[in-house]
């Protein structure tokens, strides 16, 4: 039986709807559909490169193609820096199975304990973590054969350095950006470093590359670098500093070998060095570059600059009578003094014997500003000219501020600062007809013109005192070697230790040049607080020079200029320090 409904029995039912009620649904369904439409328009139309960047940022990528860094030559063209290519791995944490027995294989190949690799995985960030730079290419491939759902490879280059400790000073390294850092790489990090390219590509959600969108643009590699060492004559100046280093027990040492003719910088050792292919633990000790930002008072090596200034002043001739005796003079309430009672001595005496009390003497026939002026035309208190990065200034204060004590000390070497760079520059001025040259680390064949300091005629005269010091008499007997002259000045000084001087620690030096009459390098050499008995500058420094000197002129294939014969080294006068 079927019920029927009768509407008008029901009030609700009954009552009659309002017009405007079903208007207003209409009106605001067409207003929904309005809205939709516009929003529609909106991202289609008007913000659509908003939304196709917000798009392409999930699913494209823009991929760096590094570039390979310029190689570092050395002036015979052999490599002391060089690119690699190494593989990076890296993860995608989020995507790697944490219970892979694989990823203790992985742990093993990366140097890593499987703690540490899990602790890598855990990175906050879960779509991109390095897990280890650089790897070697024998690795990268057993890592790939792994199969490890989640690690993925990355191609970038790693810098070689063949020359290892001997070079390392020079050279420097970059890291694992391929940046430069120290020495050279640093100093031409603009020419070395080229620029990275880009490849645009679309990846899916597991980071795999589907295709390629855009053009692609190549990188551009760095430019060769070919520098003025010459790494044979680089690897023995080491050689021989760390053994005379080693033998007298010493702190630290350097060598500078410069072309005379040219200014090009032959070698810069130091020692201790490091091995810049494995910089774990480098200390500050290692990484100075000690010949170019250690500075110290250079002591008798001055003395031949003040007798150059006084014979370019016309004060003296190198046979002028200077009266040292009775080896002390006191002035300003000082007393200076020599090692021995040298008496009466000519200009030439006074080098040989490395007199302080004659050297002070010659220097009160200048004005401070005439010896001020030479200094600093020789380069002490500048800073030097290299394209080299922490060179350092030294000291040299303002004449004006000398006092008669401070004008007598700066005679031979006390109240000044500089770098054995320096010095070694400074004896270019001897070395080079009386004009002082600039000096470079790039390969250069043409001869420097230089400035000049002293006539050619008292540059000759310094260097025949220069060879006198260095011959029987004088105190660096020592720097003779077999078939090529010498010339030069040893130089031995307490160091400063807060505002005084150690009684018991000191900085043995020797600087010159060979062949004396025609000189082709000046080398200077410095070992630090020897303490094996002997400091002298004429017996510690002093036999390196000789063998650098010996075996760098070999190498540049300059003719001895001496009768090659037994060399009979008779007991070396103590110097004045």
């Amino acid at each position: 039986m079927s019920r029927s409904v009768l509407y008008t029995s029901s009030p609700l039912l009954a009552s009659k709807t309002p017009v405007w009620r079903s208007k207003f649904i209409v009106a605001v369904i067409a207003l929904g559909f309005v809205g939709l439409a516009g929003r529609a328009a909106y991202i289609q139309v008007f913000g659509n490169d908003f939304f196709q960047r917000q798009g392409e940022v999930r699913f494209a990528r823009t991929l760096e193609l590094p570039a390979s860094r310029g190689r570092i030559l050395d002036r015979n063209g052999l490599i002391l820096a060089s690119s690699v290519v190494a593989q990076s791995i890296w993860a995608i944490p989020e995507d790697v199975d944490r219970d892979s027995a694989k990823l203790k294989e992985l742990a093993r190949l990366l140097g890593m304990s499987p703690q540490a690799l899990n602790k890598k995985l855990e990175d906050e960030d879960k779509t991109f973590v390095w897990l280890k730079r650089q790897v070697d290419e024998p690795v990268a491939q057993q890592i790939a054969e792994l199969g490890i759902r989640g690690i993925y490879q990355r191609k970038e280059y790693r810098r070689m350095y063949p020359e290892g400790e001997a070079a390392a000073h020079v050279v420097g390294f970059a890291n694992v950006e391929n940046k430069g850092q120290e020495g050279v790489e640093l100093a031409f990090e603009k020419e070395l470093a080229g620029h990275p390219g880009s490849r645009r590509v679309i990846k899916d959600r597991l980071g795999r590359v589907v295709e390629d969108v855009g053009e692609q643009v190549p990188p551009v590699d760095g430019k060769d670098l070919q520098l003025s060492i010459d790494s044979k004559v680089q690897f023995f100046a080491y050689q021989k500093l760390r053994d005379a280093v080693a033998e007298h027990k010493a702190k630290a040492g350097s060598v500078v070998v410069l072309d005379a003719i040219t200014g090009e910088v032959l070698a810069l050792a130091n020692y201790p060095s490091y091995n810049p292919q494995d910089r774990q633990n480098l200390s500050g000790e290692q990484l100075r570059n000690r010949a170019l930002t250690d500075v110290f008072e250079p002591g008798s090596t001055m003395k031949p600059v003040t007798v150059a200034t006084a014979l370019e002043a016309g004060r003296i001739t190198p046979q002028t009578l200077v009266e040292t005796g009775p080896g002390r003079f006191n002035i300003g309430g000082f007393t200076i003094s020599d090692t021995h009672n040298y008496g009466l001595l000519t200009v030439e005496g006074v080098i040989q014997k490395s007199s302080n009390v004659g050297a002070l003497k010659i220097s009160q026939k200048m004005s401070p500003r005439e010896m001020w002026e030479t200094y600093t035309a020789l380069g002490y208190g500048q800073k030097p000219q290299i394209q080299f990065p922490g060179a350092a200034t030294g000291r040299l204060r303002p004449w004006k501020s000398w006092r008669p004590v401070e004008q007598a000390t700066m005679a031979y070497g006390y109240g000044l600062s500089a770098s054995l760079f320096q010095m070694a520059h400074s004896y270019t001025a001897f070395a080079h007809d009386g004009r002082i040259v600039p000096v470079t680390m790039i390969k250069s064949s043409d001869p420097a013109v230089g400035v000049r300091v002293f006539s050619q005629e008292n540059a000759a005269a310094v260097r025949k005192m220069l060879q006198m010091a260095a011959g029987p008499g004088g105190t660096g007997q020592k720097a003779q070697t077999v078939g090529y002259s010498v010339g030069g000045k040893s130089g031995t000084a307490h160091k400063q230790v807060g505002k005084g001087y150690a009684s018991n620690k000191y900085r043995s030096w020797f600087t010159g040049m060979a062949p004396i009459d025609h000189p082709r390098i000046v080398v200077a050499v410095m070992i630090d607080e020897p303490s094996a008995g002997q400091y002298y500058g004429g017996a510690v420094a002093a036999p390196v020079f000789s063998q650098v000197v010996q075996q760098t002129l070999r190498m540049m294939n300059v003719q001895p200029d001496m009768a090659v014969k037994p060399q009979i080294v008779v007991e070396a006068v103590e110097e004045s320090f």
